[in-house]
């Protein structure tokens, strides 16, 4: 009866121990690093057209005399204009399309989340500089504007904590199979007129975003400035629900109730790419 006793403690023991490297590997295990710096995924740009020369009139107004201008001139103030004309990017040519691509080193994305830890209701952050996408902007014509993929590699989030950051890449996000969040645009809104220098312009970007295997589609409220002819800033934001993407929160000792709704911003920085 001893000699079963002591088996059975043994099983139970070797289960426990078992299930303790499985669940410490599972949430609190090494993960697999980024696999390379992040590139953007070129956008084929749509081709604008040129705006087409004012046919001349069938029947020309006949070049006025010099007694008509001088009668002209005598009875007619020159008429100031109401409205002073937009000065033309440096080095860019009317109705070009200038491609952007944007600079990981001077951009930043981030999620935002709140959870109670230790009994205390806090806004957990993490944040990454690895992220990639093109655009395609033609100054003149705004409505023309084009938005590529854009990439994140969720291999990088850090937070302020190490062990929710293995958590988060090994149960939650599952980073070593999928590495990348992408955001797919579909339909900019709210985008129009032409560019000036320091100008904002606020729009919607809609699109799907895809986590891990699941695609679900999101709206951002985008702001963007142009700096110069070469560089654009601008900040992207959003907000998804974790029941959406089937993002699970592992069972940990201190955190609890933890929001199903995630902010996500993009802070870009992005810098003009001449052919």
């Amino acid at each position: 009866m001893n000699r079963n006793r002591l088996l059975l403690g043994a099983v139970v023991a070797l289960i426990v121990v078992v299930g303790g490297f499985w669940i410490f590997n599972s949430v609190l295990g090494d993960t697999q690093p980024a696999s390379g710096p992040m590139t953007a995924i070129p956008i084929t740009v749509q081709p604008t057209s040129a705006p087409q020369p004012t046919a001349a009139p069938a029947n020309p107004t006949p070049a006025p005399t010099a007694e008509t201008v001088a009668a002209a001139t005598a009875t007619t103030a020159p008429v100031a204009p109401t409205e002073a004309p937009t000065a033309p990017a440096a080095n860019t040519a009317p109705n070009e399309v200038i491609r952007y691509q944007i600079a990981a080193d001077e951009s930043k994305v981030s999620f935002r989340i709140a959870e109670d830890l230790r009994g205390q209701r806090v806004e957990a952050v993490g944040t990454t500089n690895q992220v990639a996408g093109e655009f395609a902007v033609n100054p003149s014509d705004l409505t023309t504007a084009q938005i590529g993929v854009i990439r994140v590699n969720a291999r990088t989030f850090a937070t302020d904590s190490s062990n929710r950051d293995r958590a988060i890449r090994n149960f939650i996000l599952n980073t070593d199979q999928y590495e990348f969040i992408t955001f797919t645009p579909t339909i900019i809104e709210g985008l129009s007129g032409s560019g000036a220098l320091d100008q904002p312009f606020t729009f919607t970007i809609k699109g799907d975003l895809t986590i891990r295997d699941i695609t679900r589609p999101v709206t951002f409220e985008a702001t963007v400035r142009a700096e110069s002819a070469e560089r654009l800033v601008g900040t992207a934001t959003t907000t998804v629900k974790r029941s959406d993407y089937n993002l699970q929160i592992p069972s940990v000792p201190f955190v609890a109730n933890v929001s199903d709704e995630v902010v996500l911003t993009i802070e870009f920085v992005a810098l003009a790419v001449r052919q």
